[in-house]
C-alpha cells in the first residue's frame, strides 16, 4: 500500500471583513456565527478534518481573541498521534510587524512548514460556505504535476468583476490570473462562454513551490504580499499553476441539489441570504448531512423550549432553526434563525432575521429583516426592520439589500 502523503493544513483567517460591518467591529471576520451556532471558519476546518487531513494551522491576526478562543474551546485534536488545531498569531519573527498580507502571514510562518516536513499544503480561506473533500483536490494537483492547483467555482460572466477570475490554458494549467476584471475584458469558458472560473481562495501548494513563491515574494518591495493577486499570478506566469474545478468534487451524503455550493458571504446582504437559504423549505446547501458534518462547539446547554398556547400568545416558530437554550414565550417566531440564549418574549413578532447569542427580543416587539448581534436587548414594543428612515435615524446599519443590521452591544432606545 502507497505511502499517504503528508498534509499541513494552513488556514488564512486574519481577514477585517470590512464589508460585513458592524458583525466584524468586535472580532474577526471568521469568527462571525453562522447557522446559529456555527463560525464561518468551521466550515473550511470541517472540510479539512473531514478529509483526514488532522494537522492544521490557524493564521490569525484582526481581532481576533473570539476566534482564538472558539478554535482552543471546540478545535481540540487528540495529541497521541500528534494532531492539532492550532491559532497562530503574527509573532513577529522576522521583525517588529505584523503581517502585511495572506502571502506574508504564511512567509512569517515558515517554522511552521519546517517544523513538519510536509509533502504538501492546504492553504484554505477561512470565510466561505461549503462542503468539499480536499482529498480529491489532493489528488488532482499531484496528477497534474503543478506547483500549486487552485480551485474554482463556475459563475456567470457578468459576474466576472466580483471575483479572482481565472483563464484556463492547455490541459489543466491556468493561462492567467485576472483580479476582478470587466465582463467586456473577459471571454468566456470554452463550450460554456456564458460562465467563468472563479478562484475560490482555496489551493495545494507542493511544499517546495509554496516555500520558494513566498521567499520571492517578500523579496519584492513592491508586492502586495496577497496570495492570488502575486503568488498566484506568479506562479501562473511561470506555467507551474493548475485549476480545479470545483464541480467535479463529490462529498459523501450531497445531494445533486447542493452539490458544488460554495457562497462568499463578505457582504452582509450575501450572509444574510446564505442564512435565509438554511431556514427555506427546500434548502440549497444542506445543513443535516450526517456523513460530512460541519462541526461546532456543542456546549452542554438545555433543548429550545416554547411555551404558552393561548390565542395571540402562543409560543412557536415555523421555517425556522432555533439553536438550544432558546426560550420563545408567547411570540411568534417565522423564517428565522435563532442562536443559543435567545429569549422571545409575549406577543413580539421575529420574521425572516438572524438573532445571535443571547439576544433578548422584548414584549411586544417586532423584528423584520434584521440581524442582531450578540447580547442585543430589543425593548417592549420596540419596532425594528419596519421603517428605513426611523431606524436611520436610531443609527442602525441599513444593508443596499434593506436589512437591518445592529451590531454587538448596540442600545436599542426605548
Amino acid at each position: 500500500m502507497a505511502k499517504r502523503p503528508q498534509v499541513l493544513g494552513m488556514v488564512l483567517a486574519g481577514g477585517e471583513g470590512k464589508r460585513l460591518w458592524p458583525l466584524t467591529r468586535d472580532r474577526a471576520k471568521p469568527a462571525v456565527p453562522f447557522g446559529g451556532h456555527y463560525r464561518l471558519v468551521d466550515f473550511a476546518l470541517s472540510n479539512l478534518v473531514n478529509g483526514r487531513y488532522l494537522r492544521i494551522a490557524v493564521l490569525t491576526q484582526y481581532k481576533s481573541h473570539s476566534l482564538d478562543r472558539h478554535i482552543a474551546q471546540m478545535w481540540r485534536m487528540s495529541p497521541l498521534l500528534n494532531n492539532y488545531v492550532m491559532s497562530v498569531p503574527a509573532q513577529m519573527r522576522l521583525g517588529r510587524r505584523w503581517f502585511e498580507g495572506s502571502a506574508d502571514a504564511i512567509y512569517q510562518n515558515l517554522n511552521l512548514i519546517a517544523d513538519e516536513h510536509p509533502d504538501y499544503i492546504c492553504v484554505f480561506g477561512a470565510d466561505h460556505i461549503y462542503r468539499m473533500d480536499p482529498e480529491q483536490m489532493l489528488d488532482a494537483h499531484i496528477q497534474s504535476g503543478a506547483g500549486v492547483t487552485v480551485a474554482a467555482i463556475k459563475v456567470p460572466l457578468n459576474e466576472a468583476n466580483r471575483f479572482g477570475v481565472l483563464v484556463p490554458g492547455t490541459g489543466d494549467r491556468i493561462q492567467s490570473f485576472r483580479e476582478k476584471p470587466s465582463p467586456t475584458d473577459i471571454s468566456g469558458l470554452p463550450g460554456d462562454p456564458e460562465h467563468v472560473f472563479a478562484s475560490m481562495g482555496n489551493y495545494v501548494f507542493t511544499t517546495k513551490t509554496l516555500v520558494e513563491a513566498v521567499h520571492a515574494d517578500a523579496e519584492n518591495k513592491d508586492s502586495a504580499h496577497d496570495m492570488g493577486g502575486n503568488i498566484i499570478t506568479m506562479l501562473v506566469n511561470s506555467g507551474r499553476a493548475a485549476v480545479y474545478d470545483f464541480a467535479t468534487n463529490r462529498v459523501p451524503g450531497a445531494t445533486e441539489r447542493d452539490a458544488g455550493y460554495w457562497r462568499d458571504v463578505g457582504t452582509l446582504d450575501s450572509y444574510y441570504e446564505a442564512q435565509m437559504d438554511l431556514v427555506s423549505v427546500h434548502p440549497i446547501f444542506n445543513m443535516y448531512n450526517a456523513e460530512w458534518p460541519i462541526h461546532s462547539l456543542q456546549s452542554s446547554q438545555p433543548p429550545a423550549k416554547f411555551v404558552f398556547d393561548q390565542d395571540g400568545r402562543r409560543g412557536m416558530a415555523v421555517d425556522s432553526m432555533v439553536s438550544p437554550n432558546v426560550i420563545v414565550s408567547g411570540g411568534l417566531v417565522r423564517g428565522s434563525i435563532l442562536s443559543p440564549g435567545v429569549v422571545v418574549h409575549s406577543y413580539s413578532t421575529v420574521e425572516d432575521s438572524v438573532l445571535m447569542h443571547g439576544v433578548e427580543i422584548g414584549r411586544g416587539a417586532i423584528v423584520r429583516r434584521a440581524i442582531i448581534d450578540k447580547g442585543v436587548k430589543v425593548p417592549p414594543g420596540a419596532r425594528i426592520g419596519l421603517d428605513p428612515v426611523a431606524d436611520r435615524q436610531r443609527g442602525f446599519t441599513i444593508s443596499e439589500g434593506g436589512v437591518v443590521v445592529l451590531g454587538k452591544g448596540t442600545e436599542v432606545p426605548e
